[in-house]
C-alpha cells in the first residue's frame, strides 16, 4: 500500500473491512513511514494486546510504531513512541509521566496549539483537518494557508492530517510539512 509522500498511517480498525492484522501487514509493505495506533474504544488492556501484535508486525518491516494515549500500555511494551491528545499531552508533560518515551506526538487545531506543544516539548505535530473528509463529516477543512502558518510558527516536524491523499501530498510538503497522515484512505 502506497501513499506517495512521507506519511504516517493512522488506524480505526472500525474502518477496515477484512482483517485488521492483514492490513497492517499490506501498509506495513508500503512506502508508510509510521504506524500510530489509535483505537480509542478500546480498553486499555485490549489495546496492549493489540499493541503488541501491530508493534510486532511493524518490527518485522522496519517501521516505525507509535502507540496512542495509553503510556502506562506502552512503557510496559517498552514502546518508546507515543502519540497524545493536547489536554492528555500537556498534563503528563507537566507531571513528568513522559520521561520514558523517546519520541512524544500531539495533535493540534491552532497556531496557538502548535507553539504550545512545541514549549511543552513534542517531538513532532499532527495538524488539521486540512481537507474535507467524511471523518469529519460536514466540518470544512482547515486548509492549506493554516497548514502554512502552522509549519512557520513551530521548528518540530509538522505532519498534515484530514483528507491526505497521493494528489494532495505534494500540496502539504510545499506548505513545509514533513509529511501527511492518512486513516480512511488506508484502513477502507
Amino acid at each position: 500500500m502506497n501513499f506517495g509522500g512521507n506519511t504516517i498511517v493512522v488506524t480505526n480498525r472500525n474502518l477496515c473491512g477484512t482483517d485488521f492484522l492483514a492490513r497492517i501487514r499490506e501498509i506495513c509493505m508500503g512506502d508508510a513511514i509510521a504506524i500510530i495506533l489509535r483505537e480509542k474504544d478500546l480498553p486499555e488492556d485490549d489495546y496492549a494486546r493489540l499493541a503488541r501484535s501491530v508493534n510486532g508486525i511493524c518490527g518485522i518491516y522496519g517501521k516505525k510504531f507509535i502507540a496512542h494515549n495509553f503510556p502506562d500500555a506502552a512503557r510496559s511494551l517498552g514502546i518508546k513512541s507515543i502519540h497524545l491528545p493536547l489536554p492528555v499531552f500537556l498534563s503528563a508533560t507537566e507531571n513528568r509521566r513522559l520521561d520514558f518515551f523517546d519520541e512524544i506526538g500531539t495533535s493540534v487545531h491552532s497556531v496557538e496549539d502548535a507553539v504550545a506543544a512545541e514549549k511543552a516539548g513534542a517531538s513532532y505535530i499532527t495538524a488539521g483537518h486540512i481537507f474535507d473528509t467524511d471523518c469529519k463529516k460536514g466540518i470544512p477543512g482547515r486548509g492549506l494557508p493554516f497548514l502554512r502558518d502552522v509549519c512557520a510558527a513551530v521548528r518540530i516536524p509538522v505532519y498534515a492530517i484530514g483528507g491526505i491523499k497521493p494528489q494532495n501530498i505534494g500540496s502539504v510538503i510545499e506548505c513545509g510539512a514533513a509529511g501527511g497522515c492518512v486513516m480512511s484512505l488506508a484502513m477502507s
